[in-house]
């Protein structure tokens, strides 16, 4: 089941009660062929895209429904917003990590007031396929597969096509595909013209693999920098949701997004962690490559900015 265009509008006056409408700008780095462009989602209050959707989410709950306080599974950026919205309802919030949460995320959600309890990768998912974390009451919020987080993230392809009708392409971060299953749907109603790809980064890039196979399928997961999208295998309601939308998969290696990254940040003055910069990453080889080209005016989302600044000086000095 996928959000309807009604919801995905409706989603967006939760959503400005806290968030932004986050800036859409040129990309700064020369680049031959296409137009390039920004959607700085990085900007929001709590540094990522993840907002809209918890804002969607929680928009409609009471405080009896809240009261054992909320619960979700994340490597870092829907753990910082569930903990910022429960620390706005006065409840507590658990979350459950993986070993490859970076300690910048985990530090911010705890700031946060978020109980964090370290899991294995296969337990993590686990909360993913059962909707729950074994042991935890709350209200259980599910990155991506919800039909309620789609519709908040959906609000991003609204603005999008309102920004820039000219749009040819947008490319997203895929994490566990909500946020492009919520784009690619707004678009579908807003700016049928406008292609989505997913954005992965080679170390884990489970949908590519998947859509070559015409199935689910796991592949070998490689833990790096990028660590806010990537996995072992996609879910299948959420593969189901690409391949009716249409989602194309694009992928870059490690080296290329730490290249963007600092490309973002020298000329644009702008800080993503590395799955906002994957996006960019993509972007770029499919300039070079011939996929994107001067008719094609192309739209980066730029999912995230939480990352550590010794991680950034690690990426510099392997420059």
């Amino acid at each position: 089941m996928l959000p309807s265009l009604e919801d995905i509008k409706a989603a967006r006056e939760a959503i400005a009660a806290v968030g932004i409408r986050s800036p859409l700008v040129p990309l700064n780095v020369p680049v031959d062929g296409p137009r390039v462009y920004l959607k700085l989602e990085n900007l929001q209050p709590t540094g990522s895209f993840k907002l809209r959707g918890a804002a969607a989410l929680l928009a409609g709950a009471d405080r009896e429904t809240l009261a054992e306080g909320v619960v979700t599974a994340s490597a870092g950026n829907m753990g910082q917003n569930a903990a910022w919205f429960a620390r706005r309802l006065g409840v507590p919030c658990t979350v459950v990590v993986p070993p490859t949460a970076p300690a910048a995320k985990i530090e911010a959600m705890e700031r946060l007031g978020a109980r964090v309890i370290p899991v294995s990768a296969d337990d993590w998912w686990r909360a993913f396929e059962q909707r729950r974390a074994e042991g935890v009451d709350g209200v259980f919020i599910h990155a991506f597969d919800d039909v309620a987080v789609m519709a908040g993230n959906g609000t991003i392809g609204l603005e999008i096509a309102e920004d820039l009708p000219e749009v040819t392409a947008v490319i997203v971060p895929w994490g566990g595909g909500g946020l492009s299953c919520g784009i690619a749907t707004a678009l579908r109603g807003v700016a049928a013209g406008a292609r989505v790809y997913a954005a992965e980064v080679a170390t884990a890039a489970p949908l590519s693999a998947s859509l070559a196979a015409g199935r689910v399928v796991t592949v070998d997961f490689q833990p790096s920098f990028v660590d806010g999208i990537g996995s072992k295998t996609v879910l299948q309601p959420m593969f189901d949701r690409a391949v009716e939308l249409g989602i194309e998969a694009l992928v870059a290696p490690p080296d290329e997004v730490a290249t963007a990254l600092l490309s973002m940040l020298e000329a644009n003055r702008t800080l993503a962690e590395g799955a906002g910069a994957t996006s960019v990453a993509c972007a770029l080889a499919g300039a070079r490559d011939g996929r994107f080209t001067e008719s094609d005016t192309v739209v980066c989302v730029v999912s995230g900015g939480v990352i550590g600044l010794g991680t950034v000086i690690e990426l510099y000095a392997a420059k």
